[in-house]
């Protein structure tokens, strides 16, 4: 099955598909050695999202990611939905001052960071996970960059 992508109420069309299922599938091994059994990413609307953070999580709040966690980490592998909104994605990019395709790009490794166990409520947590984004997106930037010659 491996990484799949799909829309729920929105028209966001992720760059680089292939070369991101790549990406990820390195992340998930520098991880932990896990392999990707199946993710599921659903890019959706601002509404959408809300509306399942109300129901799954009890938060009435927007958020840029639910991930909905099936991984056996023992078993070695990887799996679960990551929602991503799309809108509060976009919102986040103009706060922090990036474009939205980096703002997106760190979100969807973000997702898979959770699958390999990565936590980030407390500080110290929050701190070590934006640290592996950054490593992770310097990956992903090498990877274009050889892409490309």
């Amino acid at each position: 099955m491996d990484i799949v992508y799909h829309t729920d109420d929105c028209r966001y069309r992720l760059k680089d598909k292939r070369l991101i299922r790549k990406w990820l599938r390195a992340v998930a091994e520098a991880e932990g050695g896990y392999s990707v059994a199946e993710i599921n990413y659903i890019f959706c609307s601002g509404a959408r999202h809300r509306q399942m953070n109300i129901e799954f999580l009890g938060h009435d709040y927007f958020t840029d990611i639910i991930t909905f966690d099936d991984s056996d980490l023992r078993e070695g592998y990887i799996a679960g939905d990551i929602f991503i909104d799309v809108e509060t994605v976009a919102d986040n990019a103009r706060i922090y001052g990036t474009t939205a395709r980096r703002e997106m790009l760190r979100v969807v490794v973000h997702g898979v960071l959770h699958l390999c166990g990565q936590k980030d409520k407390s500080p110290r947590a929050e701190r070590q996970m934006h640290a592996k984004e950054d490593k992770y997106l310097a990956m992903f930037d090498r990877m274009l960059a050889e892409k490309e010659c």
